[in-house]
This record gives structure tokens, C-alpha cells and sequence, in this order.
């Protein structure tokens, strides 16, 4: 299967790799989203497999896949709640930075460093979860790449993705508030021209042969500095779950 990893799009996060878990450092953005995130993946895999997220390791039994995992941010609490966890990333020096952080934490993570394309060619067991979290907007052909996301889940599977919105506001925030007013990011790391709207995102899953059940939007409040879920507001950050028939 050809590729569709973006050597250039690599590059940047292979220059980041040593900041994963510095809170304050150029991944502040995701650390500010992940409990919101983690709140939207943990309710959907709750609901669709049946889970009681009061329980013990709610998660266990599941097999879930964390693909562009980086520093293990989503790897690590999925693996508290008891999923067994494959993290891979295409950017090599991740991993690295990955594994150590989950020794450090008294964690087992499968971490590669491989693509979502040479997973499926392979004969890696399918898995109940795929997250798919800001990946799709650095990729060089995303129907590819979430065709094969499709063939790396279960039948009854469940895959999360989330992105980032094409429009006036979403390159006015994403772009110059994130990367040159509130200096959160470096410059460049995003390309606008490759953000996706929640509707060309359906299409695309629908294309790959998974069937979308639901999307909400990550909303930041600049007066709290805190990020919620919205069902109305999906003009930046929004996420997507869709399940394999």
C-alpha cells in the first residue's frame, strides 16, 4: 500500500519529540485539550461497547489503537482504564520519548514507530478502538489513510477522529492566534489548506466504508482558558465518531 505519511508534516513533530509532557512547552495546546478530549473518547467507547466508566479499568478486554500517538498523552489514561494499548507514530524519535514516560509511569504500552498503512498490510490482530486524533490534516491523502484505519478495526468497531475545521475562523485562531499571537505552537506546524471540514471529514469516512454517528466541537473559552464540548460549535476543533458495520 503507498504511503500516505508527509515527510515534510514528520519533520516538524520529529523537532518537537522531547517536549511531549512539558506541559508549558510547544505542546501546551494539547495538554489544555486533553481532558476534553479524553471526556468525548471515554463517553463514546462507554456507549458503544457498554462500559461502566465508574468501574475499575472499564476499558479492559478492549483492544484500542492510538495512531500519530507522540508522547503517549491518550495512550496512557486508555491504559489506566484497562485497554491493552498499541501506540505507533510515524515520527521516530516519539517513540522513544513514549516509552520511557510509560516505564517511568509503571505502564505496559506497545509503542512502534510504523504507519497506519503497513499495520493493516500486516497481520496485527484488528483492533475494538482506533483513535485518530489530530493525524488526518498532516497526512498526504487522507481517504487513503482512513481506508486504512477502516481495515484496521473490528467488525462493531468504533473510530475517533477529530481535526480541524477550514474556514475564516479556524485560520484566524489555528493558524495566527495559536501560532503567531499566543505563541503555543511554532510556526508552520499547521497548513490551513489541509484542514478539513466536518462534512468533507463524512464523506471521507463514509468513502472508507465506516458509517459516522456523531460530531461535536472542541470550544475554547479565552476567559477560562479551558475547552469544552460543544454539540453546536464545530467552527475549529471537532471530533467525529463512526463505527464499522
Amino acid at each position: 500500500m503507498t504511503t500516505t505519511v508527509d515527510a515534510a508534516e514528520i519533520a516538524k513533530f520529529e523537532a518537537m519529540a522531547a517536549e511531549w509532557w512539558d506541559t508549558n512547552g510547544k505542546f501546551k495546546p494539547l495538554h489544555m485539550l486533553n481532558p476534553c478530549r479524553l471526556d468525548y473518547i471515554t463517553q463514546q467507547i462507554a456507549m458503544e461497547f457498554d462500559r461502566d466508566l465508574t468501574q475499575p479499568e472499564p476499558f479492559k478486554g478492549l483492544r484500542l489503537l492510538d495512531i500519530g500517538c507522540g508522547g503517549g498523552l491518550l495512550a496512557e489514561p486508555m491504559t489506566r482504564l484497562g485497554a491493552t494499548v498499541v501506540g505507533v507514530d510515524a515520527a521516530e524519535r516519539n517513540i522513544p520519548v513514549a516509552q520511557l514516560h510509560a516505564e517511568q509511569s509503571g505502564l505496559e504500552i506497545d509503542y512502534r514507530c510504523t504507519t497506519a498503512e503497513d499495520l493493516a498490510a500486516s497481520d496485527e490482530p484488528r483492533f475494538d478502538v482506533v483513535l485518530n486524533m489530530e493525524v488526518v490534516e498532516h497526512v498526504a491523502d487522507p481517504l487513503a489513510y482512513l481506508t486504512a484505519c477502516q481495515q484496521l478495526m473490528k467488525s462493531g468497531g468504533l473510530m475517533i477522529c477529530s481535526t480541524l475545521n477550514r474556514n475564516p475562523k479556524s485560520f484566524v485562531m489555528g493558524i495566527i492566534g495559536a501560532e503567531y499571537v499566543m505563541r503555543w505552537l511554532p510556526k508552520g506546524t499547521h497548513d490551513w489548506r489541509k484542514f478539513i471540514t466536518p462534512d468533507e471529514l463524512f464523506q471521507l469516512i463514509e468513502q472508507s466504508g465506516l458509517t459516522p454517528v456523531d460530531r461535536k466541537g472542541f470550544q475554547f473559552n479565552p476567559v477560562t482558558w479551558k475547552w469544552r464540548i460543544s454539540a453546536k460549535d464545530l467552527s475549529v476543533n471537532y471530533v467525529t465518531a463512526s463505527i464499522k458495520r
